[in-house]
């Protein structure tokens, strides 16, 4: 019996919020913006995190990645056309680090270089990173064809190159390269291996630290690049050529246990400081990051749903004066209605009944609507976003609460006019 009248009472709802169509949906619209901003900036948010999380896991949660940084001083000297900037990490601080620590399980240093390439008439620039083995065990990528370095290829300094999938596309426009040769600053490399390209970095603090991605297009063995293209580079920038001298760029150091990972990042910024009179490299602990990530995240999180929590508290604010406006027009019904024996908690709950549908109804609009946006800036800028459960029952209970909120003053103040009064009312 409840259960008939409360279906009733929602059908007399629903029944007289379709009397003023549009009324009931410009009132809506506020509840509509409200969940469906709400939905979109929690998938754009959810999606920018997991991708940034995503590519601080690829670093390793037991990595730490040391890396060369270009100290104020050399940038304010870089400035003299003349002057070669001298800075960085030392092929000595790989030994330094590989030998001081008993919890450091394995190393892996990389020179990052950018060299002119031909093949046939084909001309292009290439970025290289030369390093060796354990690299692709401390940031591992698919093998797409072929392999990837062997010790051998070290020890005996043979030119062999490892492409990523861009830089097979990039140089022969095609994927299957393997045992093909191709020119890399003047001397020949032979392709042994095709990885799948990666895409993104990190950000610790203002040092952005560079994953192995999508620009890398050759991987050669350290030894070679040492031995062919040294360590003084031209770096092209916007105000013209830059000499640069780096022996190495970066330097992946794995940690034998996660709990230790904190305490061997300590010891080897102590042990730079102690060697390094400049402030030319940083370190940076991927775990750390994701941390740092996930605060972020949790803050983004708030801020978002702050400012779309406004647009749903103009949206309740919006079917509370309407109801109001409502409860005058129909005076004369509540009248008719307190007369033939209704109570007043009736009268409550068929207003209260029509809030909630109203701002129920534009909460699912607002989904959808919600739902739309991610998916168009996903289609047009192929910025991730992700939907969660937690991102479409959020502002759907919320939109629900507000309609119970704001409708329970104007519910209230239609259940208390008395009945001869109303009946009296034009």
């Amino acid at each position: 019996m409840r259960q008939t009248r409360f279906a009733r009472n929602i059908w007399l709802g629903i029944e007289n919020l379709l009397l003023h169509k549009l009324r009931s949906f410009l009132t809506m619209l506020g509840v509509v913006f409200g969940v469906g901003s709400v939905v979109a900036m929690l998938s754009v948010g959810e999606g920018a995190s997991k991708e940034a999380l995503e590519q601080i896991r690829k670093l390793g949660s037991n990595n730490i990645i040391v890396s060369s940084v270009k100290s104020a001083e050399e940038e304010a000297l870089s400035t003299t056309h003349s002057h070669m900037s001298i800075y960085g990490l030392l092929y000595e601080d790989h030994r330094r680090i590989a030998e001081s620590f008993s919890h450091v399980k394995q190393t892996a240093p990389a020179k990052i270089m950018r060299k002119d390439s031909r093949l046939g008439e084909k001309e292009m620039e290439l970025r290289v990173v030369g390093t060796i083995p354990q690299w692709f065990e401390l940031v591992p990528r698919e093998v797409v064809a072929g392999r990837v370095l062997l010790p051998l290829d070290v020890a005996q300094k043979t030119p062999v190159a490892i492409l990523t999938e861009y830089g097979a596309r990039k140089i022969l426009a095609t994927e299957s390269t393997i045992g093909q040769t191709i020119r890399i600053g003047g001397d020949q490399f032979e392709v042994i291996g095709i990885v799948k390209s990666e895409s993104g970095q990190a950000q610790a603090g203002n040092i952005q630290i560079q994953i192995p991605d999508q620009e890398v297009d050759v991987y050669i063995p350290m030894e070679v690049a040492r031995r062919y293209f040294g360590d003084i580079f031209t770096k092209r920038t916007s105000s013209g050529d830059e000499r640069e001298k780096v022996e190495l760029h970066q330097i992946i150091v794995e940690v034998d246990e996660g709990d230790k990972v904190e305490a061997v990042a300590a010891g080897i910024k102590r042990m730079m400081e102690q060697f390094h009179k400049k402030k030319d490299y940083a370190v940076s602990v991927p775990l750390a990051l994701r941390k740092q990530a996930e605060a972020t995240k949790r803050r983004f999180n708030i801020v978002l749903g702050s400012i779309a929590g406004i647009s749903l508290l103009v949206g309740g604010i919006g079917i509370m004066n309407i109801m109001l406006a409502s409860v005058t027009e129909r005076t004369r019904e509540i009248g008719i209605r307190r007369a033939i024996g209704a109570k007043r908690r009736q009268i409550v709950y068929q207003f209260l009944i029509e809030t909630t549908v109203l701002s129920t109804t534009g909460g699912i609009i607002g989904l959808g609507v919600g739902a739309l946006i991610p998916f168009l800036i996903t289609y047009f800028s192929g910025m991730i976003t992700v939907m969660t459960w937690k991102g479409i029952l959020l502002p759907l209970s919320i939109s629900v609460t507000i309609g119970i909120l704001f409708g329970l003053y104007p519910a209230m103040h239609a259940a208390k006019v008395e009945p001869i009064v109303a009946l009296r009312h034009e």
